[in-house]
């Protein structure tokens, strides 16, 4: 099963999350199967990002728009796709 996530830095209108859904949809991901935050990845809490990372099961498949979506750096990025390989999840953009 494929599941996505997206994120826009600002809650204040000024970004969608339009583009990264589009995408996400055109990857394969259903809509329901999608979770989003909109929130600056300089904060500790992402809800969403924890959502998505509780529903992700053993064969499931995390999908992003754009790498710096998920991770706030490159060592957040590869401590991530490390805890998502010991799952057994799979990772694509």
């Amino acid at each position: 099963m494929l599941i996505g996530y997206m994120r826009v830095s600002k809650n204040d209108g000024s970004q969608t999350l339009d583009l990264q859904r589009d995408a996400l949809i055109a990857a394969g991901v259903k809509e329901d199967r999608c979770y989003s935050d909109h929130i600056s990845s300089q904060k500790d809490s992402r809800p969403g990002l924890e959502a998505c990372f509780k529903a992700l099961q053993p064969g499931n498949t995390l999908i992003v728009w754009k790498l710096d979506r998920l991770g706030r750096n490159l060592k957040e990025l590869v401590t991530m796709i490390e805890d998502l390989r010991q799952r057994q999840v799979g990772f694509g953009v």
